[in-house]
């Protein structure tokens, strides 16, 4: 019942993110902290405001006092980034966060974290998933200490790094031009978690802030608390009315960020991805490669190749993109889904982080981002990613892989193919440029494709051609 994705372990809540298979996760990393003769630095714990978070750390320290293994318990809703931060920053070997970041409201999960500040590697939670198989068939019962009790014992300490986190990140940023700029900022956290954070950060830099959807929703406002366009729509409102310098949005765990410009235009996360690197390269006078998953914009190799850098395609999965800069030494590193880590902070996701840069670049430059998008596009032209997302059934899941990856059958296109990949999905690279990639989801029940091509239509046009190619029901597409 355990399986990890590409972004942690996500279930659907009372279905199999349940307090048994919670308890059965934690005896698993007992197993394996202990398998490793790490278990004496004992762990860090987190957790976000979808609904059972808070109890499901709980639940699961009462596994790790009865294995006599510490727990460092962050005892209120925190960004996933803290945690991370707190484990490369302390040396510990695990952490863990309880988030199902931006999937819909009816899931939670867990996500792990080792040596460094990483994101688990497949291998490390392919290792988790058989202790937990292994323990589940043995039907051996899994020891538990009452909560109170563990803390009276001193297996569980509560208490909240968050200062330690926002003075690292205020070290790293130009507070002193932030300061001088003077900007009016609207926050939107998505109903998530990192309000306090930003909202601490923005305000030490003098910043005007404004707040919307800041409360305590655990249906995260009926919407998918992931920072789209779409769900931005009151974002873009707001900075166009209240005429703001710029507006911030990060996902449910604070780990994905989201950017609306000057003029309330909403900013897509390859365009984030596009300022950050070219600000980093041009403005800052940093020198390196950047890192992108399969489904990110290529405008960033035209932009690396520019600078006499080059820029390198992963697999889907922020661990390879973490991997893949430590071993480059790239300066950035990121997804089209709005995640992105820059050289010398943690080695993930840290929608805070990169929030606060981006309002450094603003500040620095003097610039505002609707000017500096001008900027870029005036260099490098224009091109535009179109994305889709279809639901399918188990049994259909079967036929597309076997169409996809056995028969390897794919439409016919009206423009020349270079190559065609399989390292995540399967992706086609036209002459001109452009591509396609149709994958499976690590962490839902669904096939996602997306295409860049130089116009709306012709991308469009493309997505739809293999949608109606897999026989995928347009009833079915998630909006």
């Amino acid at each position: 019942m355990i399986h990890f994705g590409t972004g942690g372990w996500r279930a659907v809540i009372g279905d199999e993110f349940t307090r048994q298979n919670i308890q059965l996760l934690a005896k698993a990393m007992c197993r394996k902290m202990k398998e490793e003769q790490v278990e004496q630095e004992g762990i860090v714990i987190g957790y976000d405001r979808r609904f059972l978070s808070k109890e499901a750390v709980k639940w699961a320290c009462e596994v790790f006092a009865a294995e006599q293994i510490h727990v460092l318990f962050v005892n209120r809703s925190s960004p996933t980034p803290l945690v991370m931060f707190y484990v490369e920053k302390h040396e510990m070997h695990y952490g863990m966060m309880v988030t199902a970041s931006h999937n819909p409201a009816i899931y939670n999960g867990f996500k792990v974290f080792t040596y460094g500040g990483r994101d688990a590697s497949e291998e490390q939670t392919r290792q988790i998933e058989a202790y937990a198989k292994e323990i589940e068939a043995s039907g051996e019962p899994i020891a538990r200490m009452e909560y109170e009790q563990a803390k009276e014992e001193g297996w569980v300490r509560e208490f909240n790094p968050m200062n330690e986190y926002l003075d690292n990140i205020i070290a790293n940023i130009d507070m002193q031009a932030i300061r001088d700029r003077g900007l009016h900022i609207v926050l939107d956290p998505m109903y998530g978690v990192s309000q306090i954070a930003m909202k601490t950060i923005l305000s030490t830099a003098r910043c005007e802030i404004d707040l919307i959807h800041e409360a305590h929703d655990t249906l995260f406002g009926r919407r998918l608390p992931a920072p789209s366009e779409g769900a931005l729509s009151e974002l873009c409102t707001y900075v166009r009315e209240m005429e703001c310098d710029l507006g911030i949005a990060t996902d449910g765990d604070a780990d994905r960020l989201g950017v609306v410009d000057d003029t309330g235009n909403y900013l897509h996360a390859n365009e984030i991805l596009m300022l950050l690197y070219y600000y980093l390269l041009k403005y800052k006078g940093w020198h390196g490669p950047a890192v992108r998953n399969v489904a990110t914009t290529h405008m960033l190799d035209r932009m690396a190749e520019d600078f006499g850098e080059v820029c390198y395609e992963v697999p889907v999965g922020f661990k390879y993109i973490s991997s893949k800069m430590q071993e480059v030494d790239a300066i950035i590193g990121g997804e089209s889904s709005g995640g992105l880590t820059v050289r010398g902070h943690i080695h993930g996701k840290d929608g805070i982080y990169a929030a606060s840069l981006l309002v450094e670049m603003v500040a620095v430059t003097g610039k505002k981002l609707s000017e500096l998008m001008k900027e870029i596009t005036d260099r490098y032209g224009t091109c535009w990613m179109e994305e889709k997302s279809y639901r399918f059934s188990a049994k259909r899941k079967e036929e597309l892989k076997k169409l996809l990856f056995s028969d390897k059958l794919l439409p016919e296109f009206s423009d020349p193919i270079a190559k065609v990949s399989y390292l995540d999905g399967v992706k086609v690279y036209f002459q001109d440029g452009g591509w396609i990639i149709a994958r499976f989801s690590g962490t839902e029940p669904l096939l996602r494709i997306f295409c860049e091509q130089s116009t709306r239509e012709q991308a469009e046009e493309k997505c739809l051609r293999f949608a109606s190619f897999l026989s995928l029901d347009a009833t079915k597409e998630q909006r």
